[in-house]
């Protein structure tokens, strides 16, 4: 590597001068490359003399520094066609080299807004958009996935007041968010699915209990199979506990202390914990059976990494148990019941899937982030870009 490359970080140029101004130092240089047409490729070329082209390139320290660069008008014996001198690191139509624009791209990414950074860098806070829109659409093509992968999250997550919930589409296996589609309904997806490439080879899609969404697998991605999100399960059970215990005791039910012990697992709870919890539920014998029959089913869903031997034992006693709730009698159960029994082959098949869909859960909170640091998006396309090079 010459002593040249290695002040401007460009290959195959020629520093003639360098000249400081002030605050600004301009680096004369000259391409000693190749010379071809862009037209046509053609290397037969009569030279017409030469062109000065300023370029912004990187700073030095607190300098700006500007890149004067000597190119060759040419004209092509092959095509006819005139054009002037293409160099690499400098893009056709550009004022600024590529490393310039990466660095202000990379620095308005990591929060600092647009017009400090315009005038750090003697730009406007339109150009400094501009480079910032051009780089995040270049990194959102090549991080993006051609096709769709194997084992895909489906999940909801609010966008704007005005432009209502987006879904967010995860690839579970290489933790990595596949794309970010506005709305949440089957009309509001129907173009967006059937542009979708590869949805032949998702097998495995993990989603909670929405049945929007499972219609939605069911006609746009044939051969998968759909998997309940387990936390998704555990919440739904306990939020129709916590309903029929408001019922039976409205006045035990308000103390808050009281709710956060009913609402954990046996395993979570310290040994004075466990003596006031039986205190209070010897008071109330109905609510103690409810009680004991929840933290059964709950542990029964929270087995992981079963063969498909022992997924056939666990079966019945899973059908027992919401035959039990839609016989209880209860409102609340009932209801629970009914849909447990409507999502039953999905929630079984958590026992085999290793996988959560708490991945995306996870994606979200980093999207709340970046919304944030952006203080909103009223373009949903600049947001889904950002989303796809910041979660890729």
């Amino acid at each position: 590597m010459t002593d040249s490359e290695i002040l401007l970080g460009l290959p195959q140029y020629e520093v003639t001068a360098m000249e400081r101004s002030g605050g600004t130092i301009t680096i004369s240089a000259r391409y000693t490359g190749p010379i071809s047409c862009p037209n046509c490729g053609g290397s037969r070329l009569r030279h017409k003399g030469w062109c000065r082209r300023k370029i912004r390139h990187d700073d030095w320290g607190f300098r700006r520094g500007i890149l004067d660069l000597e190119v060759r008008k040419s004209r092509c014996l092959d095509c006819g066609r005139w054009f002037r001198q293409r160099v690499p690191g400098v893009q056709p139509y550009q004022r600024a080299s590529e490393s310039f624009q990466e660095m202000v791209y990379q620095q308005h990414l990591d929060g600092i807004n647009r017009s400090c950074l315009g005038r750090r860098k003697g730009i406007g806070a339109a150009t400094v958009q501009r480079y910032f829109l051009r780089h995040l659409q270049r990194r959102a093509r090549q991080d993006h996935a051609p096709v769709c992968p194997k084992v895909l999250g489906i999940d909801e997550h609010f966008f704007t007041r005005k432009k209502g919930y987006a879904t967010t589409f995860c690839d579970l296996n290489n933790h990595r968010i596949y794309d970010v589609a506005l709305g949440r309904s089957e009309a509001a997806l129907e173009s967006y699915l059937l542009s979708l490439e590869g949805k032949q080879q998702v097998r495995i899609v993990c989603m909670d209990l929405a049945v929007a969404y499972r219609s939605i697998v069911r006609k746009h991605f044939p051969q998968a199979v759909i998997v309940a999100d387990r936390f998704h399960v555990i919440r739904l059970i306990n939020h129709h506990f916590l309903a029929c215990w408001r019922e039976i005791d409205p006045v035990g039910s308000k103390h808050r202390g009281r709710m956060s012990l009913m609402r954990r697992h046996r395993h979570n709870l310290k040994p004075e914990q466990k003596l006031r919890l039986l205190a209070y539920l010897a008071e109330h014998p109905a609510l103690n059976v409810i009680y004991r029959f929840k933290q059964r089913l709950c542990y029964l869903l929270l087995k992981k990494h079963k063969t498909r031997r022992q997924c056939q034992k666990l079966i019945p006693r899973f059908l027992r148990a919401v035959v039990e709730l839609r016989q209880s009698g209860l409102a609340q159960l009932v209801a629970l019941g009914d849909t447990l029994h409507s999502w039953s082959e999905e929630i079984a098949r958590m026992w085999r899937f290793t996988r959560s869909n708490g991945i995306t859960e996870g994606f979200h909170n980093k999207m709340e982030t970046i919304t944030r640091q952006a203080y909103g998006f009223r373009n949903f396309e600049n947001y889904r870009q950002r989303v796809q090079v910041l979660c890729a």
